[in-house]
């Protein structure tokens, strides 16, 4: 069978499974639409999706057990072959109720007292808002004797938090829900407002990486171009 796979692949090099690791705070925002335009695009490629923290997948890419990841910068080089995808910037998710929902942009210096509500630990992104945030680096009890931080499992667990006023936290532009789709299943859209940062806003690179030894190049090109094609509001594309 694998030797009707190889020979398959000689003649159409997009034949045949490609797998893809993506990390948890991107595929549930990305995937969809990427799954869809690789099916119209390239159907003769259908992608066999693992959903895990960066070192994992990164271990995974190494073993052969994945041929290409979707991360965020930075990570340890492993001598993988990288190619930009794109910026994201990061906004701050507050309760509609809170004084800070009205404001129009907001600084890293002007969220720093407030209750943050963070990833646990291994979640890249999680690191990302220490950066932007680093009073939440430490667990520091407040004069209420409350932590300042709390971790939750998922950014979409984190926003249902939010929404019930535990705390606000910062999030990554494609998980914020967009005006123009209908969100009947998330309560919470309606209970949490979403700030941008003042200029500069923080960022994170999204990048594609596989190992120099994959030979499908035509595949990893394919797969480029399907996340080009995705209406991907307020990030900015970036070319190779």
């Amino acid at each position: 069978a694998a030797i009707k796979e190889i020979a398959k692949r000689g003649k159409d090099p997009l034949a045949g499974p490609l797998r893809l690791g993506v990390i948890y705070t991107i595929a549930p925002y990305l995937l969809p639409e990427l799954v869809r335009n690789v099916i119209k695009r390239s159907p003769q490629m259908p992608l066999m999706l693992q959903e895990n923290f960066t070192t994992r997948l990164l271990e995974m890419l190494r073993t052969g057990e994945l041929d290409a990841a979707i991360l965020a910068e930075p990570f340890p080089d492993q001598g993988l072959a990288v190619t930009p995808l794109y910026d994201e910037p990061f906004l701050v998710a507050v309760p509609r109720t809170h004084a800070m929902a009205a404001c129009k942009e907001l600084s890293a210096e002007a969220i720093k007292d407030e209750t943050m509500l963070l990833l646990g630990t291994g979640h890249c992104f999680r690191d990302h808002v220490l950066e932007v945030c680093p009073e939440f680096a430490r667990f520091s009890p407040s004069s209420e004797g409350i932590r300042k931080s709390f971790e939750g499992s998922s950014l979409e667990t984190i926003k249902q938090m939010v929404a019930s006023g535990m705390g606000i936290t910062v999030v990554p532009k494609l998980s914020v829900p967009r005006q123009d789709v209908p969100h009947a299943a998330d309560p919470s859209t309606d209970y949490v407002c979403y700030v941008p940062f003042s200029d500069p806003p923080p960022t994170r690179r999204v990048v594609l990486v596989w190992r120099k030894s994959f030979t499908r190049h035509e595949a990893i090109a394919a797969l480029r171009q399907a996340v080009m094609a995705c209406d991907l509001q307020g990030v900015t594309l970036l070319m190779p």
